[in-house]
């Protein structure tokens, strides 16, 4: 039996018309044996998190270059408690000051991927950090 694919969908929450990081980082995902689902530009959390529930995600990527993540991300933890889902697992990549990586951190959010981060360090964090979906089965 093969173990079950990492499930992630992949997001552009807020107004932030910008997707090519994202699209890159679904191909990267893709190509190391993940399943992906790209949800599209200007999702609202309660987008994103509806996305994540009807897709049985292990984690939500989310590709934020608008400055607006500490308006986001608290509102997507929010959702996902909410719905049960405590153990999808979110991560984020895009421009984040230093000073807003703890506060992330302290709402729950798990990686956080600066540009210019290798690919297979992203790959290699989701590997690692995904829930078990055997666990789930």
């Amino acid at each position: 039996m093969t173990d079950p694919k990492i499930r992630v969908v992949i997001a552009k929450p807020g107004l932030d018309g910008h997707d090519r990081g994202a699209r890159v980082i679904a191909r990267a995902l893709r190509d190391a044996g993940m399943e992906v689902i790209y949800t599209g530009l200007r999702q609202t959390p309660e987008m994103i998190v509806s996305a994540a529930l009807q897709e049985d995600a292990d984690v939500i990527g989310l590709s934020i270059l608008s400055g607006a993540h500490m308006h986001i991300c608290p509102r997507i933890m929010t959702l996902l408690k909410e719905k049960g889902l405590h153990d999808v697992r979110v991560v984020i990549g895009g421009i984040i000051p230093d000073v807003d990586i703890p506060k992330l951190r302290e709402i729950g959010i798990t990686g956080i991927f600066l540009p210019g981060t290798p690919m297979q360090d992203i790959v290699d964090f989701i590997r690692k950090n995904a829930r078990s979906r055997v666990d789930t089965l």
